[in-house]
């Protein structure tokens, strides 16, 4: 709760800064520090009454016991085992309970006041202790402040010692394997101290406890609802409520007669001025009360505005909205805890803006208000989840009883900020689900300004595939009718840019957000290992580096980070225009903008886990294809022959603030120089607000095209608006170069024969002939450790330059135009060959087990001379123009005096790496087991 307490007077007493009580205004003194502290891993603390101890070691806070140096040093070596690669490490770990001490005098007019000592985040229980007396009860929110009531223990116009037990061991079942991200190591570490505001706020008898608003734009009203604490002496007196607008203007005061401890009624906001991404337009309400001798002031800040899911799809003040969001995991790797302050939460939701960003998701926890208050600012809407991601939801009521309450706590301390849009059971919950229905129908009862769902998808049988009832929108990454992501998509066919999901939301209810779309794993940024200079020490990457030093394969760092990369951010880019495209879609959650760090060190992010670039896409250029407008293309492939015709049909999204009135757009099909080949116009139209939009369809024969080439469509609307492209391939349709004085073979033994009389010999075992990894397009998903039971490779990497390539035309990385040659290969593991073989066409190993990879590689063998593929070029050849090209482009290499192979192998040692003898197949098993 955003609460701003009017204050009078500003004094110095005893080296504090705090205000004294005067005229019965609150006010606070500020506890941050230096205070003494004591681990407490024996758990004697209670029973040794430690409260009226002296404790010899200094620790500021707010702050960690890691923060100050307390606690077991990491001792964690920087080896290639998966226990160092699950995860980043904290310099010193310490779970247990920690006691921490200090002095503050207290102004002798605080004396018969109600005083509440507030702790802003702790982790996980704390109890305090006053003058040697305990305060009553203890509090154990992950989520919201812990607050005391310590008025009758103070000693005012004395020095007073207070003492705070904070015990940070797992107290309820809300994770498997400590996942949820409001208590883990994987994200976040499991901390020991106090972070945000620390202090001690004096009240009046009679005090605002609450002051909570509802926005209600149908009606052009905010509806107030205020919460008394009066101790029992509340008998009568007034309110008088105002409202500054996002002006600065000060709307009519009302008065309100006080008549009870809670008080309702309606504010009129006439012409609000409504919140949303575009225009996040912020009031103030003022509530100040006067109640016998009592006197209290509070402000909070609001927006007006309203969500709805009308017509299955989310909206916000009557408009469309959709929902470009990706996932805080509460990562923060330099401190390894959430911050505070607000300039720390302008990076996060800054660059997430920069990329095109209006929507985060906390993954199984809740922000401080820091970060509401800057969502708030800029127009970001937040999705909010319990701090729980359990296999096992209601089997311990006292753990989902202990949910309802921190639900409910939730509420209150956040409730009124704007950005507070959406609300979750929590992630991946499994069991009882209708435990959970019931959990959230109470919430929702409680506070209606959100929308709710049960849970951020789930793999529970028999549920995961439709809305649970009460769903105001669902999560998911399918539907009974299928896939709405591209993972389960993207590897097992060839891409077709016509594609949507509209199928499979098809009759859906209620409003679906994607869930987690993307996971495609990136090479490490081993710069990035300098960064850490906080409390978590980057072992996992140390890791990697010195296993590289070892293999001589250092230098290939950058070049994996690259490969990976722009692979990945391809990908990302059909995840989002598929979702773009869907006229039934309300959004979708990234995972991940940025890197997770945690469970296997899952590196998914084009940004590092700092929220820094990798240099593999602008923030410019990825706001191309994940803006609030943004235009697409549907066209039936990536590759095409030059007897083809290109045809596509260009459309629109927009979910900008108002429709785009007489628009002409262009297009233009360039070749790799920038060079014309075919552009035009489309016709002038209005751009209504809404995703389908179709704005023309173009034709463009390619039998121009007289050379393998890479084209480019680009699609601009209007003279200065935004853009979006896309490559294509085209290949002539000619006759196969000639194959003379060069064996092509598929046979071992051929191979063998050939190479013994010095011929120049293109090697091209069938799959069953061959030992090495599956053949994959899309790289790993989510991290090599977390999921070992996949074939790890994370695309391709080559030297557009080599002559071997001449005639194929590649970038250096994999895009669209690679997923024939490989899919329908083995990849080839060389590292038994030890004869320093550079690939021709290399695919990137994983992190894991950073191996010499490759799909094309060549060598001297005897007298011959020996270029292998392991990419079928033989079957249905002529149906397949890539592979054509490309066995063509091998060919004509081979057949000039480039083809000269400078590592030499023995048969033997290549028969004995490859070949397959028994043609046994390796049975493909799911990631997941």
């Amino acid at each position: 709760m955003k609460t701003y307490r009017l204050l009078l007077i500003l004094c110095l007493l005893g080296g504090l800064s705090h205000t004294v009580m005067h005229a019965q205004k609150t006010c606070r003194i500020d506890l941050s520090g230096q205070w003494t502290v004591a681990l407490d891993s024996l758990d004697r603390g209670i029973a040794g009454n430690w409260q009226n101890h002296e404790f010899g070691d200094m620790i500021t806070l707010p702050g960690t016991l890691c923060d100050a140096g307390y606690g077991t040093p990491c001792a964690q070596q920087p080896v290639m085992e998966k226990q160092t690669l699950l995860n980043l490490k904290r310099k010193f770990d310490y779970v247990g309970p920690a006691w921490y001490r200090r002095t503050v005098d207290v102004p002798a007019d605080w004396k018969n006041h109600p005083v509440t000592l507030e702790l802003e985040r702790v982790l996980w229980r704390s109890d305090v202790w006053v003058n040697g007396q305990k305060a009553d009860g203890y509090c154990e929110s992950l989520t919201t402040p812990h607050r005391f009531d310590v008025g009758p223990l103070l000693r005012p116009g004395q020095t007073n010692v207070i003492a705070v037990r904070v015990d940070n061991r797992k107290r309820y079942d809300i994770s498997e394997n400590l996942l949820a991200h409001a208590y883990t190591n994987e994200t976040q570490t499991l901390w020991n101290g106090m972070l945000g505001r620390m202090e001690l706020i004096a009240h009046d008898n009679v005090s605002i406890k609450e002051l909570r608003l509802t926005p209600d734009i149908d009606k052009g009203q905010v509806n107030v609802k205020i919460c008394l604490d009066s101790n029992g002496r509340l008998h009568g007196g007034k309110l008088i409520f105002s409202v500054k607008d996002p002006s600065g203007r000060n709307l009519p005061e009302m008065k309100v007669k006080i008549n009870g401890s809670v008080l309702d009624f309606s504010y009129p906001i006439p012409d609000a001025v409504l919140w949303d991404e575009f225009s996040p337009s912020l009031y103030q309400a003022t509530a100040a009360i006067s109640a016998g001798g009592s006197r209290d002031t509070v402000s909070e800040t609001f927006g007006m505005r309203k969500l709805s899911g009308d017509n299955a799809l989310l909206h916000i003040n009557g408009r469309r909205m959709f929902l470009r969001g990706t996932l805080e995991c509460c990562i923060f790797p330099l401190l390894g805890y959430p911050p505070a302050d607000e300039a720390s939460w302008h990076k996060v939701f800054d660059t997430a803006r920069s990329y095109g960003l209006n929507h985060l998701r906390f993954h199984s926890w809740c922000p401080p208000e820091a970060a509401f208050n800057v969502a708030d600012s800029m127009g970001f809407y937040l999705q909010i989840e319990l701090p729980v991601w359990s296999l096992s939801i209601g089997s311990e009521m006292s753990t989902l009883e202990y949910l309802r309450a921190e639900g409910r706590r939730i509420i209150s301390e956040y409730g009124n900020h704007p950005s507070f849009c959406f609300f979750s059971m929590g992630n991946e919950l499994q069991s009882d689900l209708k435990s959970l229905c019931n959990l959230m129908a109470d919430l929702r009862s409680e506070d209606h300004r959100h929308l709710y769902t049960t849970t951020t998808f789930t793999f529970e049988k028999g549920h995961g595939v439709w809305p649970e009832p009460g769903d105001d929108y669902w999560i998911s990454q399918w539907t009974k009718k299928g896939w709405v992501r591209g993972q389960g998509v993207f590897d097992e066919s060839p891409v077709n840019f016509e594609q949507d999901y509209s199928a499979s939301v098809d009759s859906l209810p209620v409003p679906i957000v994607t869930h987690e779309i993307g996971q495609y794993s990136v090479f490490p940024t081993l710069d990035e290992i300098d960064k850490y200079t906080g409390n978590l020490v980057p072992v996992n990457f140390k890791a990697v580096k010195l296993d590289l030093e070892r293999k001589g394969r250092l230098a290939w760092a950058r070049q994996n980070l690259m490969a990976s990369g722009h692979l990945a951010a391809i990908l990302y880019k059909e995840e989002i225009e598929r979702a773009l495209k869907t006229p039934g879609f309300s959004g979708f959650q990234l995972l991940d903008l940025h890197d997770f760090p945690g469970q296997g060190t899952a590196l998914v992010g084009l940004l590092d886990a700092f929220w820094d670039s990798k240099g593999i896409i602008t923030s410019d250029e990825f706001r191309r294809f994940c803006s609030p407008v943004v235009p697409l293309a549907r066209f039936a492939k990536a590759t095409y022959t030059n007897e083809e015709t290109f045809r596509a049909s260009i459309e629109v999204a927009n979910f900008g603030p108002s429709a785009l009135l007489g628009v002409t757009s262009s297009w233009t099909l360039t070749d790799e120089r920038g060079n014309r080949v075919a552009g035009g116009e489309l016709a002038r139209c209005d751009i209504a607000q809404g995703n389908g939009i179709g704005l023309g369809r173009i034709s463009v024969p390619l039998n121009a095209v007289d050379k393998a080439s890479r084209l480019t469509l680009t699609v601009k609307l209007g003279d200065d608006g935004c853009s979006n492209s896309w490559n294509i391939w085209v290949y002539p349709q000619q006759e196969d170069v000639s194959e003379d004085g060069i064996i092509v073979t598929r046979s071992f033994s051929e191979a063998r024969r050939q190479l013994a009389r010095g011929r120049k010999v293109l090697l091209n075992p069938s799959a069953d002939d061959l030992n090495g990894l599956e053949g994959k397009f899309v790289q790993v998903f989510w991290s090599p450790v977390h999921f070992p039971n996949q074939a790890g490779t994370m695309g391709i990497w080559c030297d557009p330059s080599h002559p071997a390539l001449a005639d194929f035309p590649t970038e250096n990385h994999s895009n669209w135009q690679w997923w024939d040659v490989c899919k329908k290969a083995k990849t080839l593991v060389l590292d038994s060959l030890d004869a320093g073989i550079e690939p021709i066409v290399r695919m990137t190993d994983n992190f894991y087990k950073n191996r010499n990879l490759a799909l094309i590689f060549e060598a001297k063998v005897g007298n011959g001379k020996l270029l292998m593929c392991s990419s079928d070029l033989f079957t249905d050849i002529d149906a397949r123009p890539v592979a054509r090209q490309l066995r063509r482009s091998l060919v004509e290499y081979m057949s000039t005096n480039k083809f000269n192979p400078s590592a030499e192998l023995t048969f033997d040692k290549i028969e004995k790496a490859f070949y397959n003898v028994t043609h046994a197949v390796t049975e493909r098993k799911s990631i997941y087991d």
